[in-house]
């Protein structure tokens, strides 16, 4: 596996395991807000491949509240 896949995978295993964390009982939300919102900000684009091409995360329904 590329360096740059290792990394997305760790990553996104790290979210994982924060995600299984929220789930028990007396689990700390202040350390869960902070470390999730990190991890997801180090998130890098996904490995190519991994989506389809052409795909753009912002294309798609108009929700409540946008399209002004």
């Amino acid at each position: 596996m590329c360096d740059y896949c290792e990394d997305y995978a760790r990553t996104v295993a790290l979210l994982g395991d924060l995600a299984l964390y929220g789930h028990l009982s007396g689990a700390d939300w202040v350390f869960i807000e902070i470390v999730g919102t990190s991890l997801a900000a180090s998130l890098p684009e996904p490995p190519s491949g991994l989506l389809p091409p052409g795909y753009d995360p912002s294309d798609g329904p108009e929700y409540p509240g946008q399209g002004w």
